[in-house]
């Protein structure tokens, strides 16, 4: 068993069941989740005969197999191999001046499934399919994983979104789990603001994230501005429609005042032009969101280019003249494939 599969209720009756007292339960905590302890022996407040059994747990839940840095050296990937072989990767991601400022950000980006089922055409994930959910405890250790790298520099993780490998709303109770075991305060207590989570636009999920009300920032993956368009790109839009999709993020900001980021890949003239940009902000007019644009990155599946710096300019331009606020996103890891649509890569290769 993976240790990080264990919440702090579950950690506590295991205890019980090893007949040691309830503390015990908060040191551990505390070790997992304050000083990023991942083995047994660094446990050095507990008994001999707890640590032991405390070898009948799994603290790693995976090995890195590949690691790569960005030649600006200002993103890694990591790609880590399942106990059952699988493979999935995590993304660090550095936006600061100095690499060892603990000012600005280091965001992680993190897999939620082996693969996805959601077939997005320009994805590389999509592209492999679908290989199984990620347990909570899996989409722990990868945050843990990194926290660990970033404490050897004196440094923290200021940003985590559940972006990498997966459709996170399609593993709902394992992601929220894992955020959960993150936040809690007597633990790693990681602000729910911090974390990001994107989905195609499952609708459901959507209105029960909203009814959960919850604080964690939502983004939602749009790309198109009418049915037929976004149907071509991202299979979903058969089950659920724009309308659908709006709805949603409607209700959601209803529930919870909060705003919506829209993500949307600028792929040179397909989704890149100011009628296309029109045509989205008469969809979002009066809809409290903002417009997240990224240059489509390369995938050896989709044949698409990346929209100019030129046609990115006017495409924003265009969104903000109708009131609709958009931010044009930097490009980071794409000679890594450590990109937003990048990842598995390194699995389709291997």
């Amino acid at each position: 068993m993976l240790i990080y599969d264990l919440d702090f209720s579950a950690l506590t009756n295991l205890l019980k069941e090893w007949n040691e007292p309830a503390y015990r339960a908060k040191q551990i905590w505390q070790g997992l989740y304050q000083h990023f302890y991942h083995s047994p022996e660094q446990f050095t407040s507990l008994s001999k005969p707890l640590r032991e059994k405390l070898n009948n747990l799994d603290f790693a839940g995976f090995n890195p197999s590949v690691v790569q840095d960005s030649s600006d050296g200002q993103t890694r990937k990591t790609l880590f191999k399942l106990p059952d072989g699988h493979l999935i990767e995590a993304v660090l991601m550095r936006y600061d001046p100095d690499s060892n400022s603990t000012k600005g950000r280091r965001t992680l980006c993190i897999s939620t499934q082996a693969g996805c089922a959601m077939g997005c055409v320009f994805c590389a994930t999509g592209q492999m399919g679908f290989k199984r959910h990620l347990t909570s405890g899996e989409i722990v250790a990868q945050v843990m994983y990194y926290a660990r790298l970033l404490k050897e520099e004196d440094l923290t993780v200021t940003n985590i979104v559940l972006m990498g490998m997966g459709e996170p709303f399609h593993n709902y109770d394992n992601t929220m789990a894992a955020i959960d075991r993150l936040n809690d305060a007597d633990g790693y207590n990681f602000g729910a603001r911090r974390f990001t989570i994107s989905t195609v636009g499952l609708v459901p999920a959507i209105r029960r994230f909203a009814d959960e009300k919850r604080q964690v920032n939502l983004a939602v993956s749009l790309h198109a501005a009418d049915d037929a368009s976004r149907v071509e790109m991202m299979p979903i839009n058969k089950r659920y429609k724009i309308e659908e999709v709006l709805d949603a993020c409607e209700y959601y900001v209803a529930q919870t005042s909060r705003r919506v980021t829209f993500e949307w890949a600028l792929i040179h003239g397909v989704n890149d032009t100011p009628e296309v940009a029109k045509k989205l902000a008469a969809r979002l007019r009066g809809l409290m969101c903002h417009v997240n644009a990224i240059p489509l990155n390369p995938t050896a599946g989709y044949h698409g280019e990346a929209t100019d710096r030129q046609r990115a300019q006017i495409f924003k331009e265009t969104l903000e003249q109708a009131g609709i606020p958009c931010t044009i996103r930097m490009r980071r890891g794409i000679d890594i494939q450590a990109g937003c649509g990048q990842l598995a890569g390194s699995v389709l290769s291997t």
